[in-house]
């Protein structure tokens, strides 16, 4: 081939700057991670499906709009960029009697009341009740924060299956049948300690409950019932059901997880699973050795202080004002001991958001992107390094976006599921 005189290479490189020196080109600057995540946790719609509440935090003077010690408020939603919180109306377990569902509907009307004041007379310019996606999407539009209500175990409900239509009518879009203990309608996951079952899955009675779910549009939670009930639920339920709080028993042997079986059928389903950012359900290892640190650490701050700490096995043994005092106690001293960890190089290292973004790894690879979520049990235990309040939840989508997790993923992993499988559940009941 013929070379080009240098007189025309000469003649072209001064064509091309003074070309380019006319028309300069915008220079781009790629977007950093951190950039790329903060986008992301702005666009897409967050949701924790479960956050625990204290009826004393929803009084005229103490509430939501205040940045209480509490993990879960307004504030601190709004510093991290949480748009919707599914607020528990949560009652522990108590004799399978009258009485006992009785004491149990006062605790659970009274929660119910108190999520509705918040709403409507507390800050209701802050946040409003949702009731379908269609609701979440429009007060989020509005620049509202968006409250849901979920209930943490059916034994209030008693007997009487009309109180299903009740704690619908009053909101309630998830139900779980049973906590830590059986309750009238299930077996819980808490029978694996003893090995004691009272149905070997569900009661017949909550098999009626499955049905009376399906025709109201409630969708049915399985994060605490034993896996007997939750295989015989995904027999029985016409419609698709959420885990609310639980993760992946294949990373941590933990009752309340769930194991490669269930997750499965849960995929069959078409269901989903909210992995929790409870310590002792992501890593048992770490979990029990920073906990028996921290329980030490505790111990010597409360003592020097002269206050009485205890196991939380004996907390419903004390009266209300006993309750107060201890939990008021329990904050500060909790407090102390979380900063002293902090400085303290010995300390062994805590949970953390890596631990927590393994289980959904590990769910997305086994189940796949469509059926998981995120959830926290704030204010009832669950809370992690780097998501230790809502303040935090930044956190959790810049993990996501450092595995590699596209914005349509984590628009999926935030609420997107859950909330597709709420609109499931809604249609499957306007057809029965």
């Amino acid at each position: 081939m013929k070379k080009k005189p240098i007189l025309y290479f000469t003649l072209l490189a001064t064509t091309l700057f003074f070309s380019c020196k006319e028309t300069p080109k915008e220079t781009v600057v790629p977007e950093t991670l951190e950039q790329k995540a903060h986008r992301i946790h702005e666009n897409v719609i967050t949701i924790d499906t479960h956050n625990d509440i204290n009826v004393a935090n929803f009084t005229d003077s103490i509430n939501y709009t205040e940045r209480l010690d509490t993990q879960i408020n307004l504030p601190k939603m709004e510093e991290g960029g949480l748009d919707v919180s599914w607020l528990i109306v949560y009652t522990g377990q108590d004799s399978l009697t009258p009485s006992g569902y009785k004491k149990a509907a006062k605790n659970a009307m009274e929660k119910f009341a108190a999520i509705h004041k918040l709403c409507e007379q507390i800050a209701p310019d802050k946040i409003e009740l949702a009731l379908t996606s269609e609701d979440v999407r429009r007060i989020n539009s509005a620049g509202k924060k968006v409250a849901m209500i979920g209930v943490e175990n059916a034994y209030p409900i008693g007997e009487d299956l009309s109180n299903f239509k009740k704690y619908y009518d009053l909101g309630a879009r998830y139900i779980s049948l049973a906590h830590n203990g059986h309750s009238q309608f299930s077996d819980s996951n808490t029978g694996e300690n003893d090995s004691i079952w009272l149905y070997n899955g569900l009661s017949d009675l909550g098999k009626q409950g499955i049905t009376a779910m399906n025709k109201l549009g409630i969708m049915i939670d399985i994060s605490h019932p034993s896996k007997e009930a939750m295989k015989q639920m995904i027999t029985l339920s016409k419609a698709p059901i959420i885990a609310s709080h639980s993760s992946a028993r294949a990373l941590c042997n933990h009752s309340r997880n769930l194991d490669d079986e269930q997750l499965l059928l849960l995929k069959e389903n078409g269901g989903v699973v909210q992995t929790v950012a409870f310590s002792s359900y992501l890593n048992t290892e770490k979990h029990e050795a920073r906990a028996a640190y921290m329980k030490n650490s505790y111990k010597k701050i409360a003592d020097s202080l002269d206050i009485k700490l205890y196991d939380r096995s004996e907390i419903s043994t004390l009266s209300d004002i006993e309750k107060k005092v201890f939990f008021s106690n329990y904050t500060k001293v909790k407090k102390i001991g979380d900063e002293l960890a902090a400085t303290d190089k010995k300390a062994p290292p805590a949970v953390n958001v890596s631990d927590f973004i393994d289980h959904v790894d590990y769910l997305v690879k086994l189940i796949g992107i469509d059926h998981v979520g995120l959830s926290s049990d704030f204010d009832g235990g669950g809370g992690i390094e780097g998501w230790a309040d809502a303040s935090e939840t930044y956190n959790v989508t810049l993990e996501l976006v450092k595995r590699g997790y596209s914005e349509e993923d984590i628009a999926k992993l935030w609420g997107g599921n859950l909330l597709r499988v709420l609109d499931e559940v809604q249609a499957i009941s306007k057809t029965i």
